[in-house]
Order: structure tokens, then C-alpha cells, then sequence
């Protein structure tokens, strides 16, 4: 049985990652990322271990520098960090904070002939990215009794589409506080987060009455046409 909690979706770790859903597919359909760092449910749902985000945006961060058979060889002679308790602690959603930065910096080089390649800076990355998730995660509750279930905000009804929803329009982050006094810029991040990493299934429902605030141009009717 796959484990969700040291597991990501392909949209959780294109977020990650900081590439699209297609690309994450992309690597385990050209068989560009090894076996051992994802899985494949009864339903062929796949599910992907944290360190895939690593050699993923390593992947594509670095196409315009070295060949996709460089990037491959790459990924193949690094999965030995896997086995280093560092590397697992450092990408821990509580852990690694304390962890040395000489450690990090000294011991995720990949040397290969003329060529060295140090993986630290996608390491630390996909940490940062990481902890924002698993904190929006946090952030983040679904319970029957509110909402029939939509995801809202901890403690409050506040909708986390509705947050997202007013992110991506481009609204300012002081508007929405002054919408939702009971938010922080924090609490607005992740809520946009979560959204982006958890987006809503079906096409949107159009709403019965004009936002509030809206102003009517007109309620001039066209009729509609008979059928002949």
C-alpha cells in the first residue's frame, strides 16, 4: 500500500518541482525518472516519493546547460544519496532545519569524468517548497458539518478556492485581508498553495446572482429564436 504521507500527486510535486503536471508525467512515461521513486496504485494512480521532486526540477532546471543523457546519467548516479539518513532527514517535513550546511553542500556533488554536478541548491529548494506544502496542508481542513465538506480555512468557514480564486484574479493581498480580517498574508499564501497543489475537480459552478457589488448595464432580454 502506498504510504500518502511520504508521498506526493503529480500535481503536489509539479508544485514541488516547480514544473507543470505534464512534465511529471512526462519523466516517468520516458522512463526519465528511475523506478524506485514512484509508484503505481490498482488504479493506476501514481504517487511519487518527496526526492522525485529533487532530480525532476534538476531535469528541467538544467536543460539549457547539459544533454538529456547527461541529466539521466545524473539522476541514476545520485539515487545512491537516497540512502544517506542525511538526505532523508533534510527533506523531513519537520526536520532538517538544524541540519550542517557543510553536510549539504560537500555531499550532494555528483563527479562524473570532467564533469561535477552539485545537486544542493534543488535539494534545498524542494525542502523549502516542501515545508510551504505540507504547511498549507496544515492550514487547510475538510469536515462534513461545514460546508458539506469544502476545504476551508482552520477554525473558520472561509472557503480555500474562494482565497485562491481571488489570488489568481490578481486582487491585492491588503483587499483580500480587508475581506477576510481574520487572515494573514501567510494564511493567504498557503491558501493559494493548496489550492494550486489540490485544484477542484469539474468546471466551476456559475453563480445564480451578480457578485456582490456588481453593477446590472442593463436587464434588457434578447428573446430566444423559435424553431422553425
Amino acid at each position: 500500500m502506498i504510504q500518502a504521507i511520504e508521498t506526493l500527486t503529480p500535481t503536489e510535486t509539479a508544485v514541488v518541482a516547480s514544473v507543470s503536471v505534464r512534465d511529471v508525467n512526462r519523466v516517468i512515461d520516458e522512463k526519465i525518472l528511475p523506478e524506485a521513486l514512484y509508484a503505481v496504485g490498482r488504479d493506476r494512480t501514481r504517487r511519487l516519493f518527496v526526492d522525485s521532486c529533487v532530480f525532476i526540477s534538476f531535469y528541467f532546471e538544467t536543460s539549457d546547460r547539459l544533454t538529456a543523457d547527461e541529466r539521466s546519467r545524473t539522476i541514476r548516479t545520485a539515487m545512491q544519496l537516497r540512502e544517506l539518513p542525511e538526505w532523508r532527514y533534510f527533506l523531513a517535513a519537520k526536520g532538517g532545519e538544524s541540519l550542517r550546511s557543510d553536510w549539504i553542500e560537500h555531499s550532494c556533488e555528483i563527479r562524473e569524468e570532467f564533469l561535477t554536478i552539485n545537486l544542493a541548491p534543488f535539494l534545498k529548494r524542494t525542502r523549502e517548497r516542501l515545508s510551504r506544502l505540507f504547511a498549507a496542508r496544515e492550514l487547510v481542513t475538510e469536515d462534513p458539518s461545514i460546508l458539506m465538506g469544502t476545504p476551508v480555512i482552520k477554525g473558520t468557514r472561509i472557503p480555500v478556492y474562494d482565497i485562491a480564486s481571488s489570488v489568481s484574479a490578481g486582487l491585492p493581498v491588503k483587499r483580500i485581508r480587508e475581506a477576510y480580517p481574520g487572515l494573514s498574508n501567510n494564511d493567504i499564501e498557503l491558501a493559494a498553495l493548496y489550492a494550486e497543489a489540490n485544484p477542484p475537480r469539474g468546471r466551476p459552478r456559475r453563480p445564480a446572482e451578480p457578485p456582490a457589488g456588481s453593477v446590472i448595464v442593463t436587464a434588457h432580454r434578447v428573446p430566444r429564436r423559435r424553431r422553425m
